[in-house]
């Protein structure tokens, strides 16, 4: 069984996977620092500095809380602006997997459109064309 696991971890599908997955992951903390970091604060001082992160609506009367965190602490908390942060992120990814996944069919595109050059064809069949000529002109 041992022996059967590690061909199976070893065939090349598992380990491209595994290597996708590794870069997903990094390639979201650089989305997730980029929303939060960049996007999100300039969206912030547009809107009057107003923090996203902590906008929230408290379920129960006993959450009296101003930060998300407290209120949380404090009872059901419906934490919209981190929904809203989280979406942001996921739409970010979305166009820039889509720009990459367009950019792949481009370059396919352009592939699949060069012509292959013809082989020059055998003085054999220069021959036979000539004679196919000749016998469609009498």
């Amino acid at each position: 069984m041992l022996k059967e696991f590690r061909e199976f971890a070893m065939k090349g599908n598992v380990v491209d996977l595994a290597v996708g997955v590794i870069i997903g992951a990094a390639f979201g903390a650089i989305v997730t620092s980029l929303v939060g970091d960049f996007i999100m604060p300039v969206i912030g001082a547009i809107t009057g500095g107003l923090d996203f992160s902590n906008y929230f609506t408290g379920l129960s009367k006993a959450v009296t809380a101003t930060n998300l965190a407290d209120a949380k602490k404090q009872g059901a908390v419906l934490a919209w602006g981190s929904f809203m942060t989280l979406t942001l992120n996921f739409i970010i990814i979305a166009f820039v997997l889509f720009m990459v996944i367009r950019a792949m069919n481009t370059l396919k595109r352009k592939d699949e459109a060069a012509p292959a050059a013809l082989p020059k064809p055998t003085r054999q069949e220069e021959l036979l064309t000539e004679i196919r000529d000749l016998l469609k002109k009498s």
